[in-house]
C-alpha cells in the first residue's frame, strides 16, 4: 500500500469505504505522553501506615479457617462419659415379592 500512487490510493479508499493508509501512520495526538500526571486513587484503610508492605496488606493471608462458637453436639468434659443408648441397625423396606402369572392366558 505504500508504494501506490496517490490516485490508486484513493480509488482503493473509495472502494473499501474508509482510509486504508489511516492505520499504517504514526499519529502523534495518539500517542501517550512521556510525563504522566499523579493517578488520582481513591483513599482506603491501607494509605495511613509507614511501614504498609504488601504482604501485610493482602488479604488471603488474614483468612484464617472458621471459629466454632457453638456446636449443636454435645461437648464432653475432661474425664466424663456420655452412655448413650445403641441404635438399631437401619433395615430395608418389604422384600420386592414378583408377581405370578396368569394361567387363564396362554404365555407368550
Amino acid at each position: 500500500m505504500a508504494t501506490a500512487t496517490k490516485i490508486i490510493q484513493r480509488l482503493r479508499n473509495f472502494l473499501s469505504g474508509h482510509d486504508l493508509q489511516a492505520k499504517l501512520q504514526t499519529r502523534y495526538e495518539e500517542i501517550s505522553k512521556r510525563t504522566q500526571p499523579p493517578p488520582k486513587l481513591p483513599v482506603g484503610p491501607s494509605h495511613k501506615y509507614a511501614s504498609n508492605y504488601y504482604y501485610t496488606r493482602d488479604g488471603r493471608r488474614e483468612a484464617v479457617p472458621p471459629t466454632v462458637i457453638m456446636s449443636s453436639q454435645k461437648a464432653l468434659t475432661a474425664g466424663s462419659q456420655v452412655a448413650e443408648a445403641p441404635k438399631p441397625p437401619v433395615t430395608p423396606g418389604a422384600v420386592y415379592k414378583e408377581p405370578s402369572l396368569s394361567t387363564d392366558q396362554p404365555y407368550l
